[in-house]
Order: structure tokens, then C-alpha cells, then sequence
């Protein structure tokens, strides 16, 4: 299993910020072909409890790699990465990874 990670910074504004993210976002991402889950943490704080600048984190999980670039190239793939560019660019890293256990 393979996983897109977005790991967002905190918005000027959270409160627009989630509801454009609940509202138009995730039901984009939902409708990537492949995508088998879609975890969403709104993050409170660090290990220690002290504040972070990190403020969300979004695990979205597909079978292989190949399912995730299909993914990735499909219209509705464009779609999700077109709207994540148009309201959280500034504050959003894009990674993947394997899944080692789980």
C-alpha cells in the first residue's frame, strides 16, 4: 500500500480553511479512482503538548504505486490537485510513501 500525504501549515484563517476543505475539497479527493481510504487529523498540538504550525495532516491510501499515479492523472485527480493549489498552496507539503506496517 502506498500513501499521498499533504501536510498542511496552519491557515491565516481555520475556520474558512476547513469548511473549503470539508465542503469542496474532500468530496474531490473522495472521488479519485482508487483511492481506498481517506484519513483526515486536525493536528492540537506537538508530542509534548506545546503548540505546532502544523494544523492538519491527510492520509489518502491506494493499493501501489501505479494505482496512485492512475489516480493522480485521472480528471477527478486534476481536479482535487487543481482546488488544493487554489486555497492552501502556501501552506500545504505533498509527499508519498510505502506503507512498512500496518
Amino acid at each position: 500500500m502506498v500513501k499521498l500525504i499533504a501536510i498542511y501549515r496552519k491557515p491565516e484563517d481555520e475556520a474558512a480553511f476547513l469548511q473549503h476543505y470539508r465542503e469542496v475539497h474532500t468530496p474531490l479527493v473522495r472521488k479519485m479512482p482508487g483511492l481506498e481510504k481517506l484519513d483526515v487529523t486536525k493536528i492540537d498540538a506537538d508530542a509534548m503538548g506545546s503548540p505546532t504550525d502544523y494544523f492538519l495532516l491527510a492520509e489518502m491510501s491506494f493499493a501501489d504505486e501505479a494505482t496512485l499515479t492512475a489516480a493522480m492523472n485521472s480528471a477527478e485527480g486534476k481536479a482535487a490537485a487543481k482546488d488544493l493549489m487554489s486555497f492552501a498552496r502556501p501552506i500545504v507539503t505533498m509527499v508519498t510513501g510505502t506503507v512498512q506496517e500496518g
